[in-house]
């Protein structure tokens, strides 16, 4: 049984911890949402940057939570070991557990973080807990009253705590308020850029724009990144170096791009000439409840300008974006093209993998660069 967002946010609230931050997970969009709308939540860019903001508030006196899922418990572990358990922070987290305890019941690319979560946190000596309810079963771990004792025990040693939230154990308390409901849509950009997509390599961002990208046009030149958040632009890196004489795209959204948004930098200080960086915008994380980004004050030209993309193009109306597409294919890059959307978020596919296996399709890919190489007598030959 699981136990109400509300009934959680008030014993938080009770127990000191009046702020949250961190990444969104469709399996805490309860409690995110009632933060967010009290004003007390800051969307983090990443895991590790909501555990350093969270330390923030600690050592201000302010106690706060971190809402996150395991998928990125690797972004945690830098500030987790080097800062946290350190200088002795003691940071409350609660992260679902994906892939847990069973990974074949939940997506493919949480398989090996769901299995190694609790003996990660018993190999780095963080003291946890795995809240009741959901997919833990009944009988199996604590109601919230004894999780957070548990973590006031943790603080008063100097010590962080991660409450283990299985799938299901909290409930829902509604999609976030107004949503904006005119502009292009996650279909209509995706669909115009693979009208022009040709042969060229796409990298896909994880989410729902993976998903619009197979449904569009499934192919076997385009790798579906469906774990790995915020990496997809570091591949796209990769491999326009890899395949200088190949035009290479990548499909990426704001969240995405923000989280490790040093990869940008990157990518402009190269004269990578064949790489196009498309940014879907649409404000939100919609594949986990649609909760707000931080893109919305950006101001994306002067933001790629800074970072050294060779051309930036802009749109934000259904109008502007074969144009804009058009004209970001034709520059010489690396070129940054941002579409800003309206979330569409009962708009959904199936995953990539949903007819096949992650390795199978990684293979697939590889197949696929190799034979238009091949013809080519290019790389691969």
């Amino acid at each position: 049984m699981s136990v109400g967002a509300a009934e959680l946010v008030d014993a938080l609230r009770a127990s000191g911890r009046h702020r949250a931050t961190g990444v969104p997970c469709g399996h805490l969009a309860g409690p995110w949402e009632l933060y967010d709308r009290a004003g007390d939540l800051v969307p983090a860019p990443d895991e590790g940057a909501a555990l350093a903001i969270a330390a923030g508030w600690e050592l201000g006196g302010t106690p706060g939570v971190v809402l996150c899922q395991n998928s990125g418990f690797g972004n945690l572990v830098n500030p987790l070991t080097s800062l946290v358990l350190a200088c002795r922070i003691p940071v409350t987290v609660l992260m679902t557990l994906r892939g847990w305890p069973d990974p074949a019941t939940d997506e493919q690319q949480h398989e090996v973080m769901g299995a190694a979560t609790p003996a990660l946190l018993r190999t780095l000596g963080v003291p946890h807990a795995v809240l009741a309810g959901g997919v833990a079963g009944p009988g199996e771990g604590v109601d919230v009253a004894t999780l957070l004792a548990e973590a006031d025990a943790a603080r008063a040693d100097g010590l962080p705590f991660v409450g283990l939230v299985p799938r299901g154990a909290i409930g829902k308390v509604g999609a976030p308020a107004s949503l904006p409901g005119d502009g292009p849509t996650r279909s209509s950009v995706v669909a115009a850029l693979m009208d022009r997509i040709g042969d060229a390599l796409l990298v896909t961002t994880t989410g729902y724009l993976s998903r619009q990208a197979h449904h569009e046009r499934d192919r076997d030149r385009t790798f579906y990144m469906q774990g790995s958040m915020g990496h997809a632009a570091a591949i796209g890196l990769g491999l326009a170096q890899a395949h200088p004489d190949e035009r290479v795209v990548v499909l990426d959204g704001d969240g995405a791009l923000l989280m490790h948004l040093g990869t940008g930098a990157a990518i402009g200080s190269l004269p990578l000439a064949n790489l196009v960086h498309v940014v879907v915008d649409n404000g939100c994380y919609e594949s986990t409840g649609a909760q707000r980004s931080t893109s919305a004050h950006l101001d994306w030209p002067a933001l790629g300008r800074g970072l050294g993309y060779r051309r930036v193009h802009y749109a934000d109306s259904t109008a502007e974006v074969p144009d804009v597409l058009d004209a970001a294919f034709a520059a010489t890059g690396p070129v940054l093209c941002v579409l800003r959307t309206v979330p569409t978020p009962d708009d959904v596919h199936p995953r990539a993998s949903s007819g096949s296996g992650l390795p199978q399709l990684t293979d697939r890919f590889r197949v696929g660069v190799r034979g238009v190489a091949q013809a080519a007598g290019g790389v691969g030959s």
